[in-house]
């Protein structure tokens, strides 16, 4: 049974030369015999159905007939089934096969690792605030021992106001190439110099304090800004400020918040949530109390309650939005009933009561 190319490659037969391109260069990514998890079948298929694909005459070949009579390799109208792909090549591609490996993998830079910038580690702390904070947001110093920058030569690895010298391992190139074998061919990779970080030089005397390496392991205080309305759980990510690494990038440093519950006020989205308990009189005739918010004491005038389940509502007195402005405060009146009632306040309620109320 013929191979179906375009089902191969996951392409429909209207596909450009660039959408096969690309398809090809996704599954060859992922089949790779010398990547984790390939399979060198697939990779051959998938390389197979590209050569056709990508070369307009072949293609023409195969849509009319179902084959390839061009051919390869000397397999003339063969098609491909007896293709050897031992003639695979780093730099040639496929013998016979217009396959561009450079083009298609970009030199299989990402696949061996070569020019991969290296990275710091990200490292994680916990936090805790109060309500308050969470809602209006802060500043705090927090305590982190991470691998940094050495505070004696700056990262140079020499000793201050010391020589350098010529990286002898890459011999001043900051970077090395290593050659891989796979069953398709050798390889070349490109790769930060182990030696000198990717510096091109290293130093005659090391630095006493990194012994040459530029890192050292000490405790930072860092500043961390909270934002007004942070939510409980949630992450703040402060770019750079991970651990550091030799030739490379910092990491980053990952803050989890945790923020205390608060025993009268909640969050509602950008609004501040809490209940007020009054007497039944109040509740009946109004009054204006007094109410401790998070922006201190204010005064509240309740109106004669026509339900149980009234919200009254203080603008600009919740969480801050930006640009000034504030959510609200949202206050849940609660009418609280008397437990025992004396004698005079029985028969007040029972006139109360004779008038229908």
């Amino acid at each position: 049974m013929s191979k179906n190319y375009y089902t191969i490659l996951g392409v429909d037969k209207k596909a450009t030369k660039d959408d096969i391109k690309k398809a090809f260069r996704k599954l060859a990514h992922k089949y790779h015999p010398d990547k984790k998890g390939g399979d060198e079948v697939k990779f051959k298929e998938a390389s197979e159905a590209y050569a056709v694909l990508s070369d307009e005459k072949k293609r023409a070949e195969y849509d009319a007939y179902g084959r390839v009579f061009s051919g390869a390799g000397g397999q003339g109208g063969a098609g491909f089934d007896g293709f050897d792909f031992s003639q695979f090549s780093g730099a040639g591609g496929f013998e016979g096969f217009d396959i561009n490996v450079e083009d298609i993998f970009g030199g299989f830079s990402d696949i061996f690792g070569g020019r991969r910038q290296n990275r710091g580690r990200d490292i994680s702390i916990d936090i805790e605030l109060t309500f308050k904070e969470a809602v209006f947001g802060t500043t705090r110093k927090v305590l982190v021992t991470k691998n940094s920058t050495c505070s004696r030569c700056d990262g140079s690895g020499a000793e201050p106001n010391t020589a350098t010298k010529t990286c002898p391992t890459c011999n001043g190139k900051g970077q090395v190439v290593e050659q891989k074998r796979s069953p398709f061919g050798v390889f070349q990779s490109v790769s930060t110099c182990d030696t000198c970080y990717g510096r091109r030089v290293v130093p005659e005397k090391p630095c006493t304090t990194c012994k040459g390496h530029g890192i050292e392991n000490r405790q930072e205080e860092l500043s961390v800004s909270i934002p007004a309305g942070i939510e409980n759980g949630q992450m703040i990510r402060m770019s750079g400020a991970g651990e550091a690494t030799q030739g490379g990038s910092k990491g980053d440093l990952y803050i989890k918040v945790h923020v205390e519950s608060h025993p009268r006020f909640r969050k509602e989205g950008y609004n501040l949530v809490t209940e007020l308990p009054i007497k039944i009189t109040d509740a009946l005739l109004g009054v204006e109390y007094k109410l401790e918010t998070l922006d201190g004491t204010v005064k509240v005038k309740v109106p004669p309650l026509r339900s149980t389940d009234e919200i009254l509502r203080i603008k600009e007195k919740g969480v801050p939005l930006g640009s000034g402005k504030r959510g609200d405060l949202l206050i849940k009146v609660k009418v609280e009933f008397p437990q025992k009632l004396s004698r005079d306040a029985k028969k007040i309620l029972e006139n109360l009561k004779a008038e229908g109320i």
